[in-house]
Parts: C-alpha cells; sequence; structure tokens
C-alpha cells in the first residue's frame, strides 16, 4: 500500500483520498506504481483547484451578477464533492464557502444599490413633475416653456424605471401638467387676439389723425402733435404683424411728408441767416483771443462789448447754432473763473488766515527744533526721533500753507 497525506492506494489498486467525513474512494488503478496513481489522481485536484482559484477571481475582481456566482460555485461545490482526486478537498470547501458568503454580501449589496437607484430615479421624476407643474400654473413665456416642458418628457424617458404604481401615478401628474400648460397658452393667445384687434383700432385712429395734418404749415405745434402720436402709438402696445407693418407704414409717410416740407422751409430760412453767421464767426474768433485772460478786468470789458455786438447779429442757422453759441460760452467761463480766482486773491479774510496758519507753523517748528536740540544733548533717541518726525510733519505743512499765501500776493 502506497499513502501520502491526502490519499492512499491499496493493494488491490483502490484509490482513497482522506477527509474531514473519512475515506473516500475516487478510483482505481491497476497498471503502473501506486506512486503513479497518487500523482494522476493529484494532478486531477489541480485541475479543481485551478477551476476554485479562477472562480475566486472572477468573483472578487470583477462585476459577476450574484445569480451567477451563486451558480459557478454550486457547481464546483458538487465537482469537489464528488470530485476523483487526491488533495485537501476540504480546503476547496472552505473557499467555497467563503465565496458564497462573499456573493451574498455581493448581492446585498446590489439590492441596496439597485434600491438606491430607484430611490434616485423616484426622486428625478419627482423632480421633473414638480418642475412641470410649476410651469404649467405660472409660466407667461410660452414658447421657452413648452421646450422645457418637452425637455423634462426626454428627461423622464432617461430615467430609470421606478415601482409601476408610483410610475402611473407621477407619468399621470405629468400629462395633467402638459395638458393645462397647453390650455392656458391657448387662452392667452386667444385673448391676445381680441387685444390684437383693439391695438388695430386704435393706430388706425393714430394713422388717420397724422395723415390729417401733414399738409400743415404751422410748424412748431404739429411737430407737437406728432410727438404725442408717436407716443400715443408706443403705448397702444402690437397689433397683428401684418396690421402693424401696413399702419406703421402710413404713419410714416404721413410724417415725413410734414416734416421734409419743414425742412425744406427751415433750410430756406437758414440760407437766409448765413450772412448772421459769418458775423459770430468773426465775434467768436475776437473773443477766443481774449484767452488766457491775463487783465480780468479789461477781458471782462472786451467780453461785454462783444456780447452787445453779438446779439445784434440775429440769428444763425440752425446747424451752426450750437456750435458758435458754445464757443462763446466757453469764453466767458473762462473769464468769469478768473474773476473768481481774483476775487479769492483779495479777499483779505482769507489771506489773513492763510498768514495766521503760516505764522503759527513757524512758531511750532521752532519749539520742536529746541524739542530736538534738548533731546539730542541730553542722549534721549526716543524724543529725538519723536521731535524729528513731528518737524518733518510740519516743515511739509509750512511749504504748502507758505505756497497758499504766496497766491494772495
Amino acid at each position: 500500500m502506497s499513502t501520502d497525506p491526502w490519499g492512499r492506494v491499496d493493494d488491490d489498486g483502490t484509490v482513497y483520498v482522506r477527509t474531514a467525513e473519512g475515506e473516500r474512494a475516487v478510483g482505481s488503478w491497476q497498471a503502473g506504481e501506486p506512486e503513479e496513481a497518487l500523482a494522476y489522481f493529484h494532478r486531477k485536484y489541480d485541475e479543481l483547484a485551478g477551476q476554485v482559484q479562477l472562480l475566486e477571481q472572477r468573483v472578487r475582481g470583477t462585476d459577476l451578477a450574484p445569480a451567477q456566482a451563486e451558480a459557478s460555485i454550486t457547481k464546483l461545490r458538487e465537482a469537489v464533492s464528488e470530485a476523483h482526486a487526491i488533495g485537501d478537498l476540504d480546503a476547496l470547501t472552505r473557499r467555497l464557502d467563503g465565496l458564497t458568503e462573499l456573493v451574498a454580501q455581493r448581492r446585498e449589496e446590489v439590492k441596496a444599490a439597485r434600491e438606491q437607484a430607484r430611490a434616485e430615479a423616484r426622486a428625478v421624476k419627482e423632480r421633473i413633475v414638480a418642475e412641470a407643474e410649476r410651469i404649467a400654473d405660472e409660466t407667461t413665456h410660452w414658447k421657452s416653456g413648452g421646450e422645457r416642458l418637452r425637455q423634462l418628457v426626454e428627461e423622464w424617458k432617461a430615467a430609470d424605471r421606478i415601482d409601476r404604481v408610483t410610475e402611473a401615478a407621477l407619468w399621470k401628474r405629468l400629462s395633467a401638467a402638459r395638458t393645462a400648460f397647453a390650455k392656458r397658452r391657448k387662452a392667452y393667445f386667444a385673448g391676445l387676439d381680441e387685444q390684437r384687434e383693439g391695438v388695430r383700432a386704435e393706430k388706425e385712429r393714430i394713422v388717420a389723425e397724422a395723415e390729417a395734418i401733414a399738409d400743415s404749415t404751422d410748424w412748431g405745434q404739429t411737430a407737437a402733435i406728432y410727438r404725442e402720436l408717436m407716443q400715443q402709438w408706443k403705448n397702444a402696445g402690437r397689433a397683428s404683424r401684418e396690421a402693424e407693418d401696413e399702419l406703421w407704414a402710413r404713419f410714416k409717410a404721413a410724417q415725413d411728408q410734414f416734416f421734409q416740407a419743414r425742412s425744406a422751409v427751415f433750410a430756406e430760412r437758414d440760407a437766409s441767416l448765413a450772412a448772421n453767421a459769418e458775423v459770430k464767426e468773426e465775434l467768436l474768433a475776437e473773443a477766443e483771443k481774449i484767452l488766457p485772460v491775463t487783465d480780468v478786468r479789461t477781458a471782462r470789458a472786451a467780453l461785454r462789448h462783444i456780447l452787445e455786438r453779438w446779439e445784434a447779429a440775429g440769428p444763425v442757422p440752425r446747424e451752426q447754432r450750437d456750435r458758435l453759441e458754445g464757443g462763446l460760452r466757453k469764453v466767458d467761463e473762462a473769464v468769469r473763473k478768473a474773476e473768481d480766482a481774483e476775487w479769492k486773491r483779495s479777499n483779505p479774510e482769507a489771506r489773513a488766515r492763510a498768514q495766521s496758519t503760516v505764522d503759527q507753523l513757524r512758531t511750532s517748528i521752532e519749539q520742536l527744533e529746541k524739542r530736538l536740540s534738548k533731546a539730542q544733548a541730553a542722549g534721549r533717541a526716543k524724543d529725538v526721533k519723536e521731535a524729528e518726525e513731528a518737524l518733518i510733519a510740519r516743515r511739509s505743512w509750512l511749504a504748502e500753507a507758505e505756497r497758499t499765501l504766496t497766491e494772495f500776493s
């Protein structure tokens, strides 16, 4: 008889394997030495152990479905219990038991993940329904609202399914929201058509009034009426596109007719005012020579004389009026600023205050210089530093105060 730790070959050639439940015959070996029989049945064990190892790798290293994993474990467990092999079959069984526990844990994890996914899907669909209901109740931007409802339906389709009862209830609410939105939008546009008809009637009245005064020569009053009609047009709202375009074309034609006639009259009038503009061009050039102002009284007298002649020259064409008036106004402002500056320089109260400030700062500096000398002589470094810093500040203030006082000289 030949033996090893896990099995033996009997004298009659029967091959046994040792397990926790005792020995079990696994085959017969009649040709060859017993050692060859043991080696052969060991190889059978190695093949079975390899299958167990491969299953372990698949279970631990991949996302093998629990049901498929359990089927493979059951099949291998039967193969191990009935194996015609010699080796530690109990160890293989224990390894399969460990895999069974792992798969059971994996099954619970998959179940929990599935429940979590369903909960998340339910939350997504509840959010979709809530937004759809809000759009149905509140939105007045019909185009974007309709587009958003279509997007919500696509989001619903893309989301995971949940339990049938909840799915049906939520879908019913989503459908009801879409229907409510469509009804409200239809009612709005029906009312809008009625409103636009009223706008059309109002704008027809405005156009009729505009056309009635298109030949008027009361330029100021009629221009004011056209401005008022334009404001009424804007406040009236919008009619349908076709009516809006046709009415606007008539309104604009009447308005253009009036303003073009007015422009022609004003152009003729402006031509007669060209000579006045030439006079004012010369006066403006004369006024600009006053700048810069060096003698305030002389500048004011010269400008006053120019202003008298300016008024006597009369009106100028509109397109030149702003430039000429603006140029003269700049000269007047410059003279006025020079007068203000002259008054400030000659103000005795301000000069007295400036002189007082200078005197006070000079006295303060003298006192600080004495304090600095004493501190230096006594070797008080802290007092020296404080006195020096104070002197720097006071001297800076004095320079500024003296510049101010000089302006009054």
